[in-house]
């Protein structure tokens, strides 16, 4: 069994992975012992992945210590499943390349454009087991949020459905950030082809669902691929 662990900024995604299926997901908005013991205790791992954005690693070696297998803080110094080319390792997201791995093991033989559709969204290329890099563009919330805050009189609108053209304010913001995001998406998709004429499109994220509505282009969708890919890194590392 093996235990893989997400932390974000406002929330944590647990996987527990026996043989390589995904049995079990919990998302915890606060992240403490007391939430935690029951979980593992539940499943008992053997071992542990730790995916964080913060710099603290005793409150997790005080948990995880006791695994009788292998316990990994991922960063760029764990060795992974596939060759990186991105040229500053240590600055890309470890949600990024765990995503990336994840996909490369789901699509082993195919090109893939690699999305992460969260606070912001970012486009991955991989292929053949080499990661080629990517784009990191703003993501859904932060585009209304933005046209909030740096301007004086524009609202905040939430999503929603509306006219390709606005015939209002409200309606200009909404189809301005849904009809450009959607357009970015089919724009990298047609990009890729272009080089990759065999690529497959994999996304993940909370707000996958959001663009897969809104495309005609044929997208996969793996909500758990960050945590796929973590699971991957610990086998590779077995």
């Amino acid at each position: 069994m093996n235990l893989t662990i997400d932390q974000g900024n406002s929330s944590t995604k647990l996987g527990f992975f026996d043989k390589g299926e995904l049995i079990a997901t919990y998302k915890l908005d606060f992240l403490d012992q007391k939430n935690l013991d029951p979980i593992v205790k539940k499943h008992s791992p053997v071992n542990a992945i730790i995916s964080t954005v913060t710099e603290e690693s005793a409150f997790f070696h005080d948990l995880f210590d006791h695994l009788p297998g292998q316990l990994i803080f991922f960063d760029h110094t764990t060795p992974i499943p596939l060759k990186n080319q991105y040229q500053t390792p240590e600055t890309l997201g470890k949600d990024r390349l765990a995503a990336v791995i994840g996909a490369a093991a789901l699509y082993p033989e195919d090109p893939l454009l690699v999305i992460d559709a969260g606070t912001a969204i970012t486009y991955d290329l991989v292929s053949h087991n080499i990661y080629h890099g990517g784009n990191i563009s703003p993501g859904l919330s932060m585009r209304f949020k933005a046209l909030n805050q740096q301007t004086q009189k524009l609202p905040l609108v939430a999503p929603g459905e509306g006219p390709f053209w606005g015939r209002t304010t409200d309606e200009a913001i909404r189809a301005g950030v849904r009809n450009g995001l959607t357009l970015e998406l089919d724009g990298y998709i047609n990009k890729i082809k272009e080089e990759y004429p065999e690529a497959k499109t994999i996304i993940t994220g909370g707000d996958a669902d959001f663009f897969v509505s809104y495309t005609k282009n044929i997208i996969f969708v793996h909500p758990n691929l960050v945590l796929s890919g973590l699971n991957r890194i610990i086998e590779y590392n077995a």
